[in-house]
């Protein structure tokens, strides 16, 4: 995949409604004492994308290794400094649900880490990210 798109139309107010070119959307907008509450808002989607790609590569990650997943759930907090204006840290909660041995899972963790496309963009812009990953079986 070369090219990738990110289109968006202000709607109403501040709603937007992007889409990324190819049939997939999602409405965006700011909580109520800003806007209207109808989506997500831009920077929320962003943590979103990284939670998300997080497990998307950790569940690539396991089934390249023949490691079968019974369950994974990652649950993603960020702090939005006033003064940045952006988020500054990012705190992540892993849960692996599965009967591989502990340093399989750790080690897929860390290629996780490495290799998750959303990841590395935090990365540059020198967001502090944390994992804490729990092996459930």
């Amino acid at each position: 995949m070369g090219k990738l798109y990110g289109n968006a139309k202000l709607v109403k107010g501040l709603r937007v409604d992007v889409d990324d070119g190819r049939s997939h959307a999602i409405c965006l907008d700011l909580p109520k004492d800003t806007g209207t509450d109808l989506g997500t808002s831009a920077l929320e989607l962003a943590l979103m994308s990284y939670s998300g790609c997080y497990a998307t590569i950790f569940a690539l990650t396991a089934s390249k290794m023949r490691i079968p997943l019974k369950d994974l759930s990652v649950r993603g907090e960020g702090i939005k400094s006033e003064k940045a204006g952006t988020i500054t840290e990012v705190s992540f909660n892993i849960t692996a649900k599965t009967e591989a041995a502990e340093d399989r899972i750790k080690r897929i963790h860390e290629l996780t880490i490495k290799d998750c496309p959303v990841g590395k963009i935090f990365d540059k812009a020198g967001t502090k990210t944390t994992y804490e990953l729990k092996i459930e079986r």
